[in-house]
């Protein structure tokens, strides 16, 4: 069974337009995992890893529901099957509603 990557939009133009990309690949490792990815589509590799090899800061890397920060980064095991999304970190304020919000006094 192949393991799918699900590939965020901001990444797509190093997939060539793929959401969802297959890999035949027996890995046992997210780093294995991701081997194979880099393998294929290479221009994503400098997007998710840093030049140490490890995955950067704004980058969340989930194996089904599970966030691989907290299992085991690039040692997580992942099975025939598994489902690996991409997710770039989100962050930023709210200029224009935040200021239109009522105040409230106490």
């Amino acid at each position: 069974m192949p393991i799918i990557f699900h590939i965020p939009a901001a990444l797509r133009e190093f997939t060539a337009g793929r959401s969802r990309v297959e890999v035949e690949n027996p890995a046992t490792t997210l780093a294995d995992a991701l081997s194979a990815l880099w393998a294929v589509y290479p221009g994503v590799r400098d997007r998710i890893a840093t030049e140490q090899g490890e995955v950067r800061e704004h980058i969340n890397i989930f194996i089904g529901q599970e966030n691989t920060r907290y299992t085991g980064g690039l040692a997580t095991p992942v099975a025939a099957g598994s489902e690996i999304s991409i997710v770039p970190a989100v962050s930023g304020g709210c200029e224009e509603l935040c200021d239109a919000r009522p105040v409230a006094h106490v």
